[in-house]
């Protein structure tokens, strides 16, 4: 990944617009020659006027050929007729105006599109060519390209990061705005993620690299930018389809106004003024902006195809574990026995743990660490599977486990109530006497809860899909405010669920990050992938969120819905400029002139109209 290609692009360019100001100046030129009569002493000059506008009109009559001899009809076609018929009757001026208008409405459109496909790209150049690494404990800069996974780099306040990685060491704020679209810099510590072509804000970080290049956050970026502008989405045609009937409506209008008036002038005014250029150029720069809006908020969409599936989505169905949880057990509560003390049932659970390779057992740990309570290493460990473990220290005896595996070792407890069943139990016990209960639970993601708000408040049904107990599922579903739980499904279960939904009409968006939600994300309306999801499931998916914030989900949506929105404004607003406007010109009251101007102006308004969704440009 280099910063070749844009500065390339725009080396390409230079020569092609000084081509094109020329190609004005003297059409301009010429128009004002024919304006002021410059040529009417010299009638053999009158040439001159022809050779003019065919300098000016080229590009316009080369195009209505190519497209004509394709079967394809555009607006070149429908332009090319006006321009000749009015060079025929010895209209140069209008002529000239027309072409003169046509050739600055095109380099505008060239413009914002280019700012389209550079809104994200020229990110590229700001990335650092070295970085600072530290291999076999020597710091020294080495070049972008020799840059290797797992590098340690070191990165100095104001510097921009050069690859996606996981700080090991330092505390900064690291400005997010050009991947995530944070207005506010986000505090970095050890453990915290951070992306390349973000800028580290003030004290100094080490980060060690995981993706370099296409693979980083910031590459997927610049991949779904370069996916919009080739891939064509149902809307992108369906807008071709009306571009070519507002030709046929166009020169059908027209033979229809001289048949009735024989009246040359407003023939060519109606050619002139119908035009679907708002709608022909307008679509596929709105979904250019869209995927670069949804880019910039966190989520990367494959294409302009998704992108228009996403805008459409009423049902959203989530995976729980790494989903809308955290996919960690963390101990969500203490209870111990009457008379005993909380610090004292978490050390001899802690000390139980010790050597427990178990997930529960782990969180366990982490907590007892946290509340400063030292773990011992026990004398002896012992594992019994789908039961518990026992250790032994100073010649007393604890267990840790569930409440079979403590009767078993003939320790009274009682049943557990059906509340307890929604979270993971440890019952610990020392010395033959119980000590109380410990509940473990993955932790819901406080976004989530934020996120699936946020989709019911935009009228979506929304559902809970998940292989953990029956319990579980519900309460973490209480949790989030969800429609609809369902669980203990295996991988094939999920996707006869997802078939099902999608089979009833409901337009669905399946969120996950395993390789069992794989299937089910790609038989989805829409499949998205948590960004710390595996590879598979990034692979079966149309969008895949930045990080694990599905805000960018809620982002991408109402991005998609916002981009059909503009797209049906350009074609309403196309639609009653033609019709109005073919019906001034049918009954004389729109001179060529005129047309042209308001054929021009109302094309750059939806245009712009469109460019409204471009990302805005990025920051040094």
């Amino acid at each position: 990944m280099s910063a070749g290609p844009p500065v390339q692009e725009q080396e390409h360019d230079l020569p092609v617009r000084v081509s094109d100001a020329a190609r004005i100046g003297i059409v301009a030129a010429g128009a004002a020659a024919v304006w002021f009569r410059v040529w009417e002493p010299f009638p053999r000059f009158s040439v001159l006027g022809i050779v003019t506008l065919l300098i000016g009109g080229w590009p316009i009559l080369r195009e209505a050929a190519e497209n004509a001899l394709q079967r394809r009809m555009t607006m070149e076609l429908s332009m090319s007729i006006a321009l000749i018929a009015a060079a025929a009757i010895g209209e140069f001026f209008t002529a000239l105006v027309i072409a003169l208008f046509v050739l600055v409405a095109e380099i505008l459109e060239e413009l914002t599109v280019s700012r389209g496909r550079r809104a994200i790209q020229d990110l590229l150049r700001f990335l650092p060519q070295t970085v600072t690494v530290r291999r076999e404990s020597e710091v020294r800069e080495v070049s972008l390209s020799d840059l290797l996974p797992g590098d340690l780099v070191v990165v100095a306040p104001g510097a921009r990061l050069a690859a996606d990685g996981t700080v090991v060491s330092g505390r900064s704020f690291v400005d997010q705005a050009a991947i995530t679209g944070e207005s506010v810099p986000v505090e970095k510590a050890a453990g915290a993620l951070v992306y390349a072509g973000t800028i580290n804000q003030s004290g100094s970080l080490e980060f060690r690299v995981d993706r370099l290049g296409r693979d980083t956050s910031f590459g997927k970026i610049v991949e779904a930018v370069e996916r919009a502008e080739h891939s064509r989405a149902p809307i992108q045609k369906v807008a071709d389809r009306y571009a070519a009937y507002l030709v046929y409506f166009a020169i059908g209008a027209a033979i229809l106004t001289f048949a009735v008036t024989r009246k040359m002038r407003s023939t060519i005014s109606v050619v002139i003024v119908a035009g679907a250029c708002g709608i022909a150029a307008g679509t596929p720069l709105a979904i250019l902006g869209g995927i670069g809006q949804a880019a910039r908020r966190g989520a990367i969409v494959k294409g302009g195809l998704f992108l228009e599936a996403l805008s459409t989505i009423d049902t959203a169905v989530f995976d729980k574990t790494g989903t809308v949880t955290f996919g960690r057990p963390e101990v969500r509560d203490l209870r111990p026995e009457p008379g005993v003390a909380p610090r004292v049932l978490l050390e001899a659970a802690a000390i139980a743990e010790r050597r427990s390779e178990h997930p529960l057992g782990k969180a366990i740990i982490e907590r007892a660490v946290k509340e400063g309570i030292p773990v011992t290493e026990p004398r002896a460990f012992a594992y019994h599977p789908g039961r518990g473990v026992a250790a032994t220290l100073g010649g007393v005896e604890i267990l840790a486990g569930n409440r079979t595996f403590l009767r078993e070792r003939g320790i009274p407890v009682a049943s557990s109530s059906g509340e307890e069943r929604a979270t993971s139990e440890v019952v610990i016990a020392r010395s033959g006497v119980p000590l109380g209960a410990i509940y473990v639970a993955d932790t819901v993601r406080p976004e989530a809860l934020k996120a699936i708000r946020s989709l019911k408040a935009m009228g979506m049904r929304t559902i809970l899909l998940t292989g953990d107990a029956r319990a579980v599922g519900e309460a973490v579903g209480r949790e989030l405010g969800v429609d609809q739980v369902e669980a203990e499904l295996l991988p094939e279960a999920k996707l006869a669920r997802i078939d099902a939904l999608v089979s009833s009409k409901r337009k669905v968006a399946m969120v996950g990050d395993g390789v069992n939600d794989a299937p089910a994300l790609a038989a989805a309306t829409v499949g998205v992938a948590m960004g710390s999801g595996t590879d598979v499931a990034r692979e079966s998916a149309d969008v895949v969120l930045l990080g694990n914030d599905l805000s960018g989900f809620v982002e991408a949506v109402r991005v998609a819905r916002r981009t059909r929105r503009v797209i049906r404004q350009n074609f309403v607003g196309t639609l009653a400029v033609d019709a109005i406007g073919v019906g001034l010109a049918g009954f004389g009251l729109l001179n060529p002139l005129l047309a042209a101007f308001v054929h021009v102006a109302s094309e750059l308004t939806f245009i712009l109209n469109s460019a409204r969704l471009l990302p805005a440009p990025t920051r040094r």
